[in-house]
């Protein structure tokens, strides 16, 4: 008995179909960021293990996929490590490659490894795949796109500004209706720590708050006890989970909140600088929110962060970023700046989806098929084919002279806009019957007939 066929969980294949409505997607986006002065890179598809490891937090570490050794490497394997019942080293001893995570941290390792060909400040974007070891749901695969792009080498907060309008202008050009876009800075969520003399673990703190929307209020509160958070140190840090009003009026609680944490301080300045900034250029579309909550779990945001949901459907976050100082000293270039965003575009393409957003002009592919009559047909079709393809267009004739429903049932599988039926009579009067494949409607024209037919 076969074998049944079937992808990988978490995986997808993508129909011709399905690619048209994500080319729609990778294009605008790649339109507005090089609108912005990005430049395209790409990075390979596995990194060393050691410059992934340690750079995601506890949760992301254990969702890298590692790639085994081959050949001679597995017998390098750490068995003493094996021995000793230190599985995780063993593991790792194993596998010296892994799959990229995200694209941030290789674009990290990209511009030291590059530093000395590259012009600061560097604007990059990159549109490729990352895996993740996550258990596999709607809106959530292990295999998906990111859709990048990072500033280093500046610590101007013009770029946060910039990437809000990024933001804004990506997901107008989309047409989606109702979205917003979450902005924080981890400075004021270290202040917070502070509060309560907990800055040791802004980390334990941050992942806990980071999951109020997915657990709410009281899950939260358990997994701060769970960490060593007193009942003392929930209390204060209480208003965070009630905090109200217009962005002014939460700078304003937060203000009085952290009257006494200079790097809470600090951190509302720069939000201050970034909320006063968009108030004078405008937004087309997006809600631009204040929510001290968002605090999202990677280890290495130390600035403003930033997450986009589209509001009224099932998917989550479909955007996120923010800015990370420190990241390339974590390769041996220190106090260069970085500040990046990423768009979800496998969760985008979900909500067009679910929005019915694509666009009516998505269904098809291919502007014209002839219909094949016969051998002497075929020879003029591929003829006028030929010519059409060289003005632009779309073109096929059928390879078959079939039965003429066979013809039009490919072509209504196809999307075809119009289907050119040309017969001894017609190649005779230099005419073409084109008919259009949703109205039914069929029209006779010469060559530059179809030529305006088809435009």
């Amino acid at each position: 008995m076969a074998e049944k066929v079937t992808n990988l969980k978490g995986t997808r294949d993508i129909l011709p179909q399905d690619m048209l409505k994500r080319n729609y997607i990778f294009d605008t986006i790649k339109n507005v960021f090089q609108k912005f002065g990005y430049q395209q890179i790409e990075t390979p598809s596995m990194e060393k293990t050691s410059t992934l490891m340690g750079k995601y937090g506890e949760e992301g570490d254990n969702l890298i996929f590692k790639v085994m050794n081959q050949g001679e490497k597995v017998g390098k394997a750490d068995m003493e490590a094996y021995n000793s019942g230190n599985l995780k080293r063993f593991a790792l001893s194993l596998s010296e490659r892994a799959m990229r995570y995200d694209l941030t941290v290789p674009f990290a390792r990209f511009v030291v490894q590059h530093q000395n060909e590259l012009a600061f400040p560097f604007k990059r974007f990159q549109i490729q795949p990352v895996w993740r070891g996550d258990r596999p749901q709607k809106g959530r695969y292990q295999e998906f796109y990111q859709c990048d792009a990072d500033v280093v080498g500046s610590d101007s907060l013009i770029f946060e500004v910039e990437f809000i309008q990024i933001f804004d202008e990506v997901l107008s050009s989309l047409q989606i209706p109702d979205f917003t876009i979450k902005i924080n800075n981890r400075k004021i969520l270290t202040g917070i720590a502070q509060l309560i003399n907990k800055e040791d673990q802004i980390v334990d703190l941050t992942v806990a708050i980071d999951k109020l929307d997915k657990i709410g209020k009281d899950g939260v509160i358990k997994e701060l006890e769970s960490k060593g958070f007193s009942k003392e140190n929930i209390k204060t840090i209480d208003p965070l989970f009630h905090f109200e009003g217009s962005n002014q009026d939460k700078i304003k609680a937060l203000k009085n909140l952290l009257e006494n944490s200079i790097e809470g301080q600090k951190g509302i300045e720069e939000m201050e600088f970034i909320l006063n900034q968009i108030d004078l250029v405008g937004l087309q579309s997006a809600k631009l929110e204040l929510d001290v909550t968002l605090a999202r779990g990677l280890n290495y945001y130390t600035g403003a962060i930033f997450e986009v949901k589209a509001n009224n459907v099932s998917i989550g976050s479909i955007c996120g970023g923010g800015r990370y100082d420190d990241l390339t000293g974590l390769f041996g270039l220190n106090d260069l700046s970085g500040v990046g965003i990423s768009f979800g575009a496998d969760r985008i393409y979900d909500v067009l989806e679910e929005l019915n957003l694509f666009p009516d002009s998505l269904k098809t592919d291919l502007d014209v098929l002839f219909i094949n009559f016969g051998e002497n047909e075929f020879a003029h079709c591929f003829k006028l084919a030929t010519q059409l393809r060289k003005e632009g267009f779309k073109v096929e004739v059928y390879p078959e002279s079939s039965k003429l429903k066979k013809q039009f049932s490919y072509a209504d599988k196809r999307g075809v806009r119009y289907t050119a039926l040309i017969g001894a009579d017609e190649i005779k009067a230099g005419k073409f019957q084109m008919k259009n494949m949703v109205s039914g409607e069929q029209t006779e024209v010469d060559y530059e007939g179809m030529k305006a037919l088809l435009k």
